[in-house]
């Protein structure tokens, strides 16, 4: 199609200058012009075309005359886009003295002022000169005045001021104006100082930018909206919380985490049991299926033959072996607890099953073994070797392999194993 409209260009083209040629052809004109002695006499078309052709020889002539002068400034040119490149590379090996001198040098140059200000103050920041950050920043902010302000947020977050940081975003946060990064930035500097508000208020506009993936901005979310659920102050202030976030929120693990554990701790829980329940029947979660061994002593009868119905479907979970540990060891079931909780460490050893373990013993006046647990479950936060138990400290030989799961198709036929 495009070849088609060239074409049809070019035939109205041609048909405009056959027209103006016999136009011009009828009647050339005449110009005529004297000057102290100096006359010239050209048709119309020839005098434009004599203007044109003086014109560009002075083009050239003042070109040739500029030449001379403008290497310098051609060089400087080159070196800066040099340095500029050099000092960028260098920011990113982590030779922050070298970038920061590429980079100053680079800003001498008014078309790259901006951008070397920005990385010299980053360079600056890296080790540990915060005088200088600043002082390039306050020479940045003429050229890139948010980004300016968006790094000073920055650094000020990392120095440990995030209460300014969010001050410093406020005015242009209020007015909408906001750079994606410094979204991103007022976000974490609401969650750093405690200002759920804030950062609530960076999420939507966060998203609508696209500046961050999906995984990172749904990270990013959870983070704000986990924050936002611990700093409810009363019940009420929390299910009023909870019930504005739309669906697609209420129903991520994390927050489904929070929510039952802030709730429980208002002595709301019988809501956040529901809440766990009708998410686990959703989509399995070890994450909330621990905490719906942890939260409270209400029905823990019930709940332990609910959690219980799961190990047909969930054999292998560590999680929920050492729910069903918990419980046991709190309804004082000391032999179930003691084959959960073996089998939850044979699966997948944890310092919380460790310390369950401990709990199962110290209940049991075993203030040896339950010593030597406690001992297990920090060597394993450390990532040092634990001390395995005796074997007569068991009352039976328990078989803690894990359990072959039928497979099925999408059809519910049973899969052969190779």
């Amino acid at each position: 199609m495009k070849v088609w409209r060239w074409i049809l260009l070019l035939v109205i083209i041609a048909a405009l200058a056959a027209f103006g040629w016999h136009w011009v052809a009828e009647d050339p004109g005449y110009v005529y012009v004297h000057m102290r002695g100096w006359y010239a006499e050209r048709t119309v078309v020839g005098a434009v075309l004599t203007l044109l052709l003086i014109w560009a020889l002075l083009t050239v002539l003042w070109r040739l005359l500029r030449w001379p002068f403008g290497a310098f400034s051609r060089r400087h040119r080159r070196l800066s886009q040099q340095r500029m490149g050099e000092g960028l590379v260098a920011l990113i090996e982590g030779r922050n003295g070298d970038a920061e001198r590429d980079l100053n040098r680079a800003a001498r140059l008014h078309s790259l002022r901006g951008p070397a200000l920005l990385g010299a103050a980053e360079a600056a920041s890296r080790r540990g000169e915060h005088g200088r950050a600043l002082e390039a920043l306050d020479q940045a902010s003429q050229s890139a005045p948010q980004a300016a302000r968006v790094m000073r947020a920055r650094m000020l977050r990392r120095d440990g001021k995030p209460a300014e940081a969010v001050a410093l975003l406020a005015p242009e946060s209020d007015k909408g104006s906001l750079t994606p990064a410094g979204w991103r930035e007022l976000a974490l500097a609401g969650l750093a100082s405690g200002d759920t508000l804030r950062a609530r208020a960076a999420l939507d506009p966060l998203q609508k930018s696209g500046a961050l993936g999906t995984r990172a901005y749904a990270a990013l979310e959870a983070r704000v909206l986990v924050a936002a659920i611990q700093a409810s102050t009363n019940g009420a202030a929390l299910n009023t919380l909870w019930s504005q976030l739309p669906k697609a929120q209420r129903r991520v693990p994390a927050l489904i985490d929070a929510y039952a554990r802030r709730a429980a701790g208002f002595g709301l829980v019988l809501p956040a049991m529901d809440e766990l329940e009708s998410a686990l029947r959703r989509e399995w979660s070890p994450l909330l299926i621990e905490t719906y061994g942890m939260l409270g002593s209400d029905d823990i009868e019930a709940r332990l033959r609910r959690a219980e119905s799961w190990l047909d479907a969930h054999p292998n979970d560590a999680a929920l072996l050492l729910t069903l540990g918990r419980m046991c060891v709190r309804l004082k079931l000391w032999g179930k607890a003691n084959q959960y909780l073996q089998r939850s460490l044979a699966l997948a050893p944890s310092a919380a099953a460790w310390e369950a373990l401990g709990d199962l013993y110290a209940s049991q006046s075993d203030a040896a073994l339950a010593q030597r647990c406690y001992r297990n479950a920090l060597s394993l936060g450390r990532n040092e070797a634990i001390e395995p138990l005796p074997l007569d400290s068991r009352t039976e030989r328990l078989d803690t392999r894990p359990v072959a799961v039928e497979e099925r198709s999408e059809h519910g036929v049973p899969r052969l194993r190779e």
